[in-house]
């Protein structure tokens, strides 16, 4: 058996180069960006107004100070005329401030009769003016890679972005294994369950931002099993769930290998999910997850994630960690890095009673994954433990 850092090693080289395409901005919510953007022009590209006002000139702005109307300044419509002495425009947010303007008079603190404009309240000593620039300059640049947030389509928009360098999506094709299963929806027979593995693991594949299909399920016979892997050819990563271990009906090695694959490891010293496989199928990288619930979710975060991720160019590195409290005594670990379903409050992180790698319900209560590392020994409430986060509930 190796770690699950030696078989992190072993799927990033594994797993190829991402490859770029451009999209429309509009597009590239959620995809990672590979190439800086720089933009087009500055942000604001005049000196604008932040308030609602009066503009006049700097140092004019003296209570009980009254001055001439002489125009109107509004976004998108500015005053093309110099203001002088005694002089002020109307001025709106966001409008160009015009020449001889160095100070907005908040409207609040004016009153005003026909054309003429009276400072009534205390200006304070801020200009009310948004410098040139203030927010970025044209040739400033919004660094790669990054996975684009809404905010980050609204920064590429402001700087004149319109279509953006991003890694093309990963295929990941999802295959269940076993003639135990059936689809949800359908009506399982006396020996059956309902096949769960593939709808959670196609959920944290679309979430990382890559694409996932759903392949039909592949029966204890190889040429099933066949068929199914020919159907995944044009994918670039290959998942299957279940029939890796060594069981009578377990053929996932074996057919994989007779079609082409070349295997990098099998078998890693965690919990759950010690019969993990991976290696080269043509083009595609394959991994086999084992086939208990638990076990393929925690391995499609600890190993499916971070390769899709270096997949398309961000960071090739393990699931984030983080530190927290430990909420209850804990005993001693074994000879296997062991990820308990946990719950983290307020900083403290508690693991479940039960972690038997069956319990969906379990895992569906857990938002974080406490990692116990090998032969690690007791541990007392409070002592600061690390963990994998998996989600959030708002």
């Amino acid at each position: 058996m190796i770690t699950v850092n030696e078989a992190l090693d072993h799927l990033f080289a594994l797993a190829p180069a991402p490859v770029a395409e451009t999209v429309p901005l509009l597009r590239s919510r959620g995809r990672v960006m590979v190439a800086d953007a720089v933009a087009n022009r500055s942000q604001p590209p005049f000196a604008a107004s932040a308030m609602d006002g009066y503009g006049i000139a700097a140092g004019a702005a003296q209570q009980g100070a009254a001055f001439d109307v002489i125009g109107e300044a509004a976004a998108g419509h500015g005053f093309a005329g110099t203001v002088g002495p005694g002089q002020a425009v109307r001025i709106f947010t966001g409008a160009p401030v015009p020449e001889g303007v160095g100070h907005v008079v908040l409207q609040e603190d004016c009153t005003a009769v026909d054309s003429r404009v009276s400072i009534t309240g205390t200006p304070g000593d801020g200009t009310n003016i948004r410098p040139a620039g203030g927010d970025f300059r044209e040739g400033d640049r919004l660094s790669a890679p990054r996975r684009l947030t809404p905010a980050d389509m609204a920064l590429l928009a402001s700087m004149n972005v319109a279509e953006v360098p991003v890694a093309r999506r990963p295929v990941v094709a999802l295959i269940s294994t076993g003639d135990e299963l059936v689809m949800p929806g359908e009506t399982p027979g006396p020996d059956q369950i309902i096949a769960s593995n593939t709808f959670g693991l196609h959920a944290l594949v679309e979430e990382a931002g890559a694409e996932a299909r759903l392949l039909p399920i592949a029966r204890d016979i190889p040429a099933s099993l066949r068929t199914a892997l020919d159907l995944a050819k044009d994918a670039d990563v290959i998942v299957t769930i279940g029939g890796a271990s060594v069981g009578d009906h377990d053929i996932v090695a074996r057919v994989a290998e007779e079609v082409g694959m070349e295997r990098a490891f099998y078998k890693i010293a965690m919990r759950p999910g010690k019969p993990l496989m991976a290696g080269r199928l043509n083009d595609a990288v394959m991994i086999g997850l084992p086939g208990n619930p638990v076990s393929a979710m925690v391995c499609g975060h600890l190993f499916l994630l971070p390769v899709l991720r270096a997949m398309m160019g961000l960071h090739a590195g393990p699931a984030p960690r983080a530190t927290a409290q430990l909420g209850a005594d804990v005993d001693a670990n074994g000879p296997r890095e062991h990820y308990m379903r946990a719950r983290l409050t307020d900083g403290m992180i508690t693991p479940f009673a039960r972690q038997d790698s069956s319990l969906l319900s379990i895992l569906s209560e857990a938002n974080a994954l406490l990692i116990r590392p090998i032969g690690d020994g007791p541990r007392k409430a409070g002592e600061p433990v690390e963990y994998v986060p998996l989600f959030t509930r708002s």
